[in-house]
Order: structure tokens, then C-alpha cells, then sequence
């Protein structure tokens, strides 16, 4: 069981705008996955940060979160013409992922917006919204275990299924559907269906390619996430987006723009490539070795709650899986197993004791 006092240490992080990005996004993402409403509250405070990435990404994880006490922070941040476009149009997003329709009033107001990409989203989440009410039945969860803003397509035959995602004539919606099934259905076939999508028309349209892209982690697409980061007349949306999807691939062949991108002159695409390039690190984990230092007074596994503040990909466990196989190294517990994907193995992934510091080395 986490204590107030834990959660209260990990929020702290998160609203901390001196500790490095990469620690402020572990911070939000164990937020996320331990949930409540502490979680929510500390989450909903970080918004009136500078960077645009991490605002976007608070409003992604409340979303996720499903929770309808974020339901008020999330209204106030979409109605809010100062926030970033990218920032508002992901409070839309996560006001749809949320699933109630007492919000369906604000998001039609807000489908007029002037801003193109925050219009687009909430003419989404209307829709998706209208769907659950009369779909409830066939609304089943996702593989990739996230909450998408629009149900995949039924259809399955994946050149059927490009045909309708590279259509600009089709309702975006019906898009989304495509895009989604194509992803569920996997192979290197949609992937580069998928891929073919970064270059239409909306760039949230790509930008949702470049996310969908990140989630497959397909090498196959590389090329064209690489492209799409490195056109300086392409969207800041999208290349971030793309950003974080190699990242997310974290092969070899991601590093060169990553690391030449770190210093972009947009902020969101700087940050995004630092951030992508920690989450490189901890793709390939196999090569670090991360320890959680116990404050003195927690000095067993057996007095802290261990958690996993990512699932990595493939992974039959959740992101709050116990941890299993701790050694101890000096001061600090070496985690050594934990997140495999069909249950706990060695060098698959780690979790750490809850307001304990990681060190890597």
C-alpha cells in the first residue's frame, strides 16, 4: 500500500521545474499508474509549468486515468486560450478518453474552435462519445493498453484498411477507426500503411500516426519517423510526436536524429528528443544497471510498496507489478526481475520503492 506520504514525495517531483524532464515524466507516469485522487490533484497542479511537452502529456495521462475528478482541470485547460494549441487539443483528447457525456456540450462548443488541431480533436471525442452511448457493448479494451480516441474498424484487411486511412474525403473519425485496426493488426504490411499517413493533410492526423507508430515499435518505419523530426516546415506537433516514437523503437538507427535534434530551436521538439533519448536508455536497460536508494528508514523490500512505473511492450504485467528477485547492493536493492513479458524475468525491465531515488550507472 502507497502512503499519502509517498505519493505527496513523487508529486513533488513532478511539480519540481528544476529536477531534469526525464525525472519529472517517471514522476507523472508512476502518478498515473497508481491513480486516485491524490494522483489526479498533484497531476492537475503541474499545469501552470513552461513546457508545453509535459503540460500536453499531464492531460494525456488524466485521460488515461479515466478518472472523472480530472474532468473539472481538464475543461479549465481546454478552455484556456493561453495554453499551448498542442496542450489544449490533448485536454480535448482526454476529455473524450474519460468516456462521460455530461462533457459532450463543452467538446461541440470547442469542435468551432479556430484552432484547427483542437477543433479536429473534439469533433473526435464528440464522436467517440456517441459512440459508447450506442456501442457500449463492443467499447473492449485496447491490446496496446491505452485509451484511443477513436474504437478501431472491424475491418481488417489491411489494404481495405489504407484505403480508408490515406482517404481525405472520409470523416476523420472513420480514419482513426482504420488507423487503430491497423495497428491491432499488426505486421510490417500496416506498418508502412501507417507510415504512408504522415504525409496527409491534418497534422493531427499525423501527429496520431507518428503516436501509433511509437506504440507498434516496428523498425520498419525509422525512415519516415526520421524524416517527418527532421522537416523543419513539418508541425512541432508532429515532430514531437515522431520524436518520442523512436524513442519508443529504440534501435540503433534512432539515436543520429534524436541526438541531432536535442538542441532544436522548438522547445517541444528539444524536449521531446531528450526525453526520447531516456527512453532509449531504458528500452535497451540490458546495458545499466538501476538501483533504488532506500531512505534510512525504509531499509527492507518488505517496508516499501515496489513499482514499475512503465509496463514495457509486450508485457502481460501491469505497470504496478511487485517487484520480484531483489539483491541488495550496498545502501541500495537491485531490482532484478520484474515485467517480463509472460511474467518476471531477469534484464527485462525494474521497478523501484516508491520515493526512492533511481541511479543508473
Amino acid at each position: 500500500m502507497v502512503t499519502e506520504q509517498e505519493v505527496e514525495a513523487i508529486g513533488r517531483t513532478l511539480v519540481d521545474a528544476a529536477q531534469p524532464l526525464p525525472a519529472r515524466f517517471r514522476a507523472l507516469f508512476t502518478l498515473r499508474n497508481l491513480g486516485g485522487r491524490a494522483a489526479v490533484e498533484w497531476i492537475s497542479r503541474a499545469f501552470g509549468d513552461s513546457s508545453a511537452l509535459l503540460k500536453h502529456e499531464l492531460a494525456y495521462c488524466l485521460g488515461q486515468m479515466q478518472d472523472e475528478a480530472a474532468i473539472p482541470v481538464l475543461i479549465r485547460v481546454l478552455e484556456d486560450t493561453a495554453q499551448e494549441p498542442m496542450v489544449r487539443h490533448e485536454a480535448g483528447e482526454a476529455l473524450g478518453a474519460i468516456g462521460n457525456p455530461e462533457v459532450l456540450d463543452v467538446l461541440k462548443r470547442y469542435s468551432q474552435d479556430p484552432v484547427v488541431e483542437v477543433a479536429e480533436t473534439c469533433q473526435l471525442a464528440v464522436r467517440r462519445l456517441e459512440w459508447l452511448q450506442n456501442n457500449q457493448e463492443q467499447a473492449g479494451s485496447s491490446p496496446y493498453r491505452s485509451v484511443d480516441p477513436a474504437p478501431p474498424s472491424e475491418e481488417t484487411d489491411v489494404a481495405k484498411l489504407r484505403e480508408i486511412l490515406l482517404d481525405e474525403s472520409q470523416e476523420l473519425f472513420e480514419r482513426y477507426r482504420a488507423m487503430f485496426a491497423l495497428r491491432n493488426v499488426g505486421g510490417q504490411a500496416a506498418v508502412l500503411a501507417l507510415a504512408e499517413g504522415l504525409r496527409c493533410g491534418s497534422a493531427l492526423f499525423r501527429h496520431e500516426i507518428g503516436y501509433v507508430l511509437g506504440q507498434l515499435q516496428d523498425e520498419a518505419c525509422v525512415p519516415q519517423l526520421t524524416a517527418a523530426l527532421c522537416s523543419r516546415a513539418e508541425s512541432a506537433m508532429v515532430r514531437h510526436e515522431c520524436a518520442e516514437a523512436l524513442g519508443s523503437i529504440a534501435r540503433p538507427g534512432c539515436l543520429r536524429a534524436l541526438r541531432a535534434f536535442a538542441a532544436d530551436e522548438e522547445r517541444v521538439v528539444r524536449e521531446s528528443c531528450q526525453v526520447a533519448l531516456d527512453m532509449y536508455e531504458y528500452e535497451n536497460g540490458a546495458q545499466f544497471q538501476l538501483s533504488c536508494y532506500l531512505p534510512p528508514q525504509r531499509s527492507s523490500p518488505a517496508a516499501v510498496s515496489w513499482i514499475c512505473p512503465f509496463s514495457l511492450p509486450g508485457s502481460a504485467l501491469p505497470a504496478r507489478s511487485v517487484a520480484r528477485g531483489l539483491d541488495q547492493v550496498g545502501s541500495a536493492w537491485h531490482v532484478g526481475a520484474c515485467c517480463g513479458p509472460a511474467g518476471p524475468g531477469p534484464a527485462l525491465g525494474w521497478c523501484c520503492p516508491v520515493g526512492s531515488s533511481v541511479l543508473r550507472s
